[in-house]
């Protein structure tokens, strides 16, 4: 009984050291990059939602979960943006919201990174992803930047298109407000 009790106290020391953040658009960015036709593309999304929990002393309690509005996107071309909400890109009707789940955040060899893992949905189609990110307080909020790539056929964005590159990089500078 004496070990229930010890176990429950030290889960909620860890659990009181864990700082919880809400992702919010001022302040953030949420950009992609692709080649189309041999040039450069990029856009951004907005319309962050979830759930932070984050302490850089406790990252066994860390975790990210979040998403983006998918009928956002912003290429700067009004015509692409329409373009790429539909069923072949997108289908932002259907799927509104591209998700991200944490599942671990570890440090790296980096002392200037961390590394989260975790689950990406697009398109109701989920992928293991994985990428170093930085954490850099502002005040009581926190700034979390990270890169990675990932092939847009494995969520089924852009169908055939040979003139699309299928690997894309995004690019997150998200902002954590404090709850």
């Amino acid at each position: 009984m004496k070990i229930f009790f010890t176990s429950i106290l030290l889960l909620f020391v860890n659990l009181s050291f864990a700082q919880q953040f809400k992702p919010v658009d001022e302040g953030s960015e949420v950009k992609f990059k692709i080649r189309n036709f041999g040039v450069n593309v990029s856009g951004t999304f907005s319309g962050l939602k979830g759930q932070i929990v984050f302490h850089p002393d406790n990252l066994s309690t860390a975790e990210f979960d979040v998403t983006i509005d998918s009928k956002t996107i912003k290429t700067g071309i009004d015509q692409r943006d329409n373009h790429l909400k539909q069923e072949e890109y997108f289908d932002a009707d259907k799927y509104p919201r591209i998700h991200f789940a944490s599942t671990k955040i570890t440090t790296s060899t980096d002392k200037a990174y961390l590394f989260v893992f975790g689950k990406l949905t697009i398109k109701g189609v989920t992928k293991e992803i994985s990428f170093p990110f930085k954490a850099t307080p502002k005040g009581d909020d926190y700034l979390f930047e990270g890169e990675f790539k990932i092939n847009r056929r494995d969520y089924t964005v852009g169908g055939g298109s040979i003139t699309m590159a299928d690997e894309l990089t995004v690019i997150l500078s998200v902002m954590g407000k404090k709850e």
